[in-house]
């Protein structure tokens, strides 16, 4: 896709995760509309993926969630991308729907390689699954995503330290910087400080990009492409604004895990541009 069609999908995912969210009057909004152009660049350019799902994933990159509660973003973008159908966002979070609030594989929902959502365990995961396709001589790349609030959980820097003594550089780590957890502000919770300089003395290659700004996030995810296969695992930063594009949930953490009432389901459909698309 070029950068207008990648804006116009992260526009759409956008329209979609609302539409999801208030619909079941339950889910995570704010971390999903952060991540949009994220996802809508990693799917539709960067990722060398298969047209067919399969679990194992030999041969293409792969890609998973650690903070899974921002699920719409992701069941949007699959969507999308032609997992399944459109229409399936429509059973969000309801009984017996493979679309649940955390992603799960016992649905065998196409596009998801393992449950997540109970936070800090996702990086674990990725290393090996990077190691594994390392041992089968597979030269593709692991990406994965993390919630700032997640690197709350310890699980994560015996995984970071892990990657780094291992030479797992195969690996390419995005942690949303947003500021925001369910609780109040990051560094009100649980201060996390220079993330960056924390993973340069775990032995990591560092970038930083907007997460906001499609043409920074390809850049920057081009960039990290080159750097693989050089020794060290690589860690974006990427700076997100919590609730992108719905101006009543900006920068709020209240809105980690709340649903939009009708007039503010209203609200946010009217704010966020309409695509040719088109709603599901």
């Amino acid at each position: 896709m070029e950068i207008k069609d990648l804006k116009e999908m992260a526009a759409q995912i956008r329209r979609d995760i609302v539409r999801m969210v208030y619909n079941a009057q339950s889910g995570h909004p704010g971390g999903s509309l952060g991540c949009a152009d994220f996802f809508a660049a990693l799917y539709f350019k960067i990722m060398d993926r298969k047209k067919e799902f399969d679990m194992n994933g030999k041969d293409e990159d792969i890609f998973f969630l650690s903070n899974g509660h921002i699920s719409p973003v992701w069941y949007s973008t699959l969507a999308h991308a032609g997992y399944f159908p459109l229409k399936e966002l429509d059973t969000y979070r309801k009984i017996n729907s493979r679309v649940q609030g955390h992603p799960a594989t016992a649905e065998h929902l196409p596009g998801i390689r393992v449950a997540s959502g109970s936070l800090g365990q996702g990086m674990s995961v990725a290393i090996g699954a990077a190691t594994a396709k390392k041992l089968n001589k597979d030269n593709h790349i692991v990406y994965s995503l993390h919630g700032d609030g997640e690197l709350d959980e310890g699980q994560n820097w015996e995984a970071i330290m892990y990657a780094a003594m291992h030479n797992v550089d195969n690996l390419i780590s995005t942690v949303d910087r947003n500021h925001q957890q369910i609780d109040g502000t990051t560094e009100n919770v649980m201060k996390l400080a220079d993330l960056k300089s924390k993973f340069l003395a775990f032995n990591w290659e560092v970038l930083e990009m907007d997460g906001n700004i499609m043409e920074e996030v390809i850049a920057t995810l081009q960039k990290a492409k080159t750097l693989t296969g050089k020794g060290k695992p690589v860690a974006i930063i990427m700076h997100t604004v919590m609730g992108k594009g719905v101006a009543f949930m900006e920068n709020n953490h209240e809105w980690h895990g709340t649903a939009p009432n009708k007039e503010q389901f209203e609200n946010a459909m009217n704010e966020l541009p309409k695509t040719s698309l088109g709603d599901y």
